[in-house]
């Protein structure tokens, strides 16, 4: 009565079955997502963010050289800007000024900013290769539990194999006479069982590989699947090999995240050092080139004279009261053009100057004592987060290798339960085959082996997973 629901079952076992053409390893799947993570394009950004700042600080030692031009009307009275007189004419002007001026010596300012921002790329590069070590543990976490729940698919279609097999011995005892129904009925209702179980292995397993793909960054309707490798071929070094004192070690010099802090602390020092600088004097360089244009400068090179004809009185002389002698000279009409644009601005209105600037801080209202004494509690509050992230990383790792040692516990006594499992199951389908035991007992022993077999996958996937942990804080990766 029940044989269309058990085919829709094995049809999607076989269905299950049918192996994918590509399949991803651990390897592909760390090395893909260090490249597509969003959390590791971010990090790798602050990262370029950081390298920029440098190349600005080391740039901030070169001169700098600017180009700055007006030009405009003058209507109704005003000065000629060429001539410094008043005109009653529209005069346009422009006004041209190339600058630069270069730092000599500012107390190792410069120096010491260039070589904070080193530092703090260097800590942008360690917290990326963070990002790239989080998210590879992130992945083989996924890995591993999509593993897992591929292991317990496995063992629930052998237990639905073995259900099945047990049910159709049992009807043709029934009609043979030799087995009352219900028997039959009690296996067909485990029967049901087994098969949602695999089936909700199967969800579990598919939602495994959700998840693995979201860390990859992989669109969810792309097909995907993973290579499965047998768990017992995982390599394993021994937990003599990875004592907490020695992987604590390692990992201070070799996991991301305390180069990051150190990087970070380093700075600190250095930034204490440029806030110092800032507050002794500064000597600079200076240049200039100026000119100018204006439409009614007169070109004292190129004019008409034209005689008028009169004679124009240029002072006079008295030699006695009354009696004047008058100095003339014959009237001219001088008429000027107005000297070229490129006249006035290359030749007669060039001018240049060089000279030196000296800067001294007296009193800005405590603004450099401030960011002084700001830059060295930053620097007092970066070491005590060093301090607590080194407390922290050593609790982990402790507590790690005992929740290894713990695990490895568990996997052995699970593996002893499965074999007394094993043994208790095969007795009671010999009993049952002599008719001395009830179906509903060797259903409770199969299920006990059931149990059995998912609780031993379980802590044999948390044993490798707690020793993977304890190789990762080596800082050496991890590898299935």
């Amino acid at each position: 009565m029940k044989r269309p629901l058990l085919g829709f079952f094995f049809l999607l076992i076989a269905a299950y079955t049918v192996k994918a053409q590509d399949k991803w390893d651990l390897q592909r799947c760390v090395t893909y997502a260090m490249q597509n993570n969003i959390s590791v394009k971010q990090a790798d950004i602050q990262a370029r963010v950081s390298a920029l700042q440098l190349k600005l600080s080391q740039a901030g030692s070169l001169p700098n050289i600017g180009f700055s031009s007006n030009g405009g009307y003058n209507f109704g009275r005003s000065i000629n800007p060429a001539t410094n007189s008043f005109e009653n004419k529209s005069i346009f002007f422009s006004n041209f000024q190339l600058q630069s001026s270069v730092n000599l010596f500012n107390w190792f300012s410069q120096k010491y900013t260039i070589e904070a921002d080193k530092l703090s790329k260097q800590a942008a590069d360690a917290a990326t290769d963070k990002a790239r070590n989080d998210i590879a543990l992130n992945v083989a976490v996924a890995y591993l539990q999509a593993l897992l729940a591929s292991e317990q698919i496995d063992v629930s279609s052998l237990q639905i194999g073995q259900t099945q097999s047990q049910l159709e011995n049992i009807r043709k005892q029934v009609r043979a006479g030799a087995l009352p129904e219900l028997n039959a009925v009690e296996l067909e209702a485990q029967l049901a069982t087994d098969s949602a179980t695999y089936i909700g292995n199967v969800s579990t397993y598919h939602q495994n590989l959700i998840q693995l793909k979201a860390l990859l960054n992989l669109d969810m309707a792309v097909d995907f699947d993973i290579e499965k490798p047998n768990v017992t071929s995982i390599p394993l070094e021994p937990l003599a090999d990875l004592q907490p004192a020695r992987v604590y070690q390692l990992a201070l010099k070799n996991l991301p995240q305390q180069r990051v802090n150190q990087f970070r602390y380093q700075a600190a020092l250095k930034n204490i050092q440029v806030a110092r600088a800032s507050m002794f004097p500064t000597i600079s360089a200076f240049a200039n080139i100026g000119s100018r244009y204006s439409s009614l400068f007169p070109d004292q090179e190129n004019f008409i004279v034209t005689p008028s004809g009169k004679l124009d009185t240029l002072g006079y002389v008295e030699t006695a009261p009354g009696t004047r002698f008058y100095a003339v000279r014959p009237g001219v009409s001088v008429v000027s053009k107005n000297t070229t644009f490129g006249k006035q601005v290359f030749n007669v209105n060039l001018s240049q100057a060089v000279g030196l600037n000296l800067s001294i801080p007296i009193f800005n209202n405590r603004r450099l004592r401030t960011v002084w004494d700001r830059a060295r509690l930053d620097a007092e509050g970066i070491q005590l987060q060093v301090d607590q992230d080194n407390l922290t990383l050593q609790q982990d790792i402790y507590g790690a290798y005992n929740n290894a040692i713990s695990a490895q516990q568990r996997y052995l006594s699970a593996r002893k339960g499965v074999e007394a499992a094993e043994k208790a199951y095969d007795f009671s389908q010999k009993r049952y085959g002599a008719g001395l035991l009830q179906t509903i007992e060797l259903i409770t022993n199969q299920n006990s082996l059931f149990r059995s077999r998912l609780d031993a996958l379980a802590a044999q996937f948390e044993y490798v997973f707690r020793m993977k942990l304890l190789e990762f804080y080596k800082g050496e990766g991890m590898k299935l």
